[in-house]
């Protein structure tokens, strides 16, 4: 966590996930293209971190990017524990608890011609994370990355909120702000949550289309290219 007021950190974590989201747009195509058909989440995001690792720009906007990093919790005797496992964080420096945190969910699955929204699961084990400071302990800022499976950005962003609206309460959820285009094809929208500690959190949210079909997926390169 952040030492002091947490505040003073939050347009330093949204600059950094903005150029950061700029670099996962490049790569997403590359992303996409090593895996056909509907993969793991996990499988999507060890590629994309491998991809981001690789990246010059990313090893010049931040100190590393890492696949799964593992938050302590404390002991009241002092000793340490895991909170978990967050699927990318990144961090700014060497201090490992100062980060900016990216949980991913796999929404619209198809199998065997059916789909599955897991809009549900997106809030309940990603979301509600951050709002039990399992991941972002006294952090302002944490991030959704949602892997549409099909592509259908609308009925996914549909699913996600009447989600969001079935657990509003669990949530602390203050009030949304309407979606902004990354890049074409790409949606993003934040929501604001009250911790049980009255602290205050953004939620940054992405929904990336995951498609075999990668002829429309060259715009998701042309925010960065310009």
């Amino acid at each position: 966590m952040t030492a002091g007021d947490p505040r003073a950190w939050k347009a330093r974590f949204i600059t950094l996930d903005e150029r950061l989201m700029r670099r996962i747009l490049r790569v997403w195509p590359a992303c996409m293209a090593l895996l056909p058909g509907q993969p793991e989440e996990n499988t999507i995001t060890i590629n994309l971190v491998a991809l981001l690792s690789r990246d010059a720009v990313v090893r010049r906007i931040c100190y590393f990017v890492i696949y799964q990093h593992e938050p302590f919790g404390t002991h009241p005797g002092g000793a340490k524990f895991s909170k978990g496992k967050i699927d990318i964080a990144v961090l700014l420096d060497q201090e490992r608890e100062r980060y900016v945190a990216y949980e991913c969910k796999r929404l619209n699955v198809i199998h065997e011609g059916t789909r599955a929204s897991l809009a549900a699961r997106y809030v309940k084990d990603g979301m509600m994370r951050f709002l039990t400071e399992q991941y972002a302990e006294g952090l302002p800022v944490g991030c959704m990355l949602g892997y549409v499976m099909d592509g259908d950005l609308p009925f996914a962003r549909t699913q996600v909120n009447f989600a969001i609206d079935a657990h509003k309460t669990q949530l602390g959820n203050i009030n949304g702000a309407p979606a902004s285009e990354a890049a074409q094809g790409v949606e993003r929208f934040s929501t604001l949550h009250q911790r049980a500690d009255a602290s205050v959190i953004e939620l940054r949210h992405v929904l990336l289309p995951f498609t075999s079909n990668l002829a429309g997926s060259t715009a998701l390169c042309q925010a960065e290219a310009r």
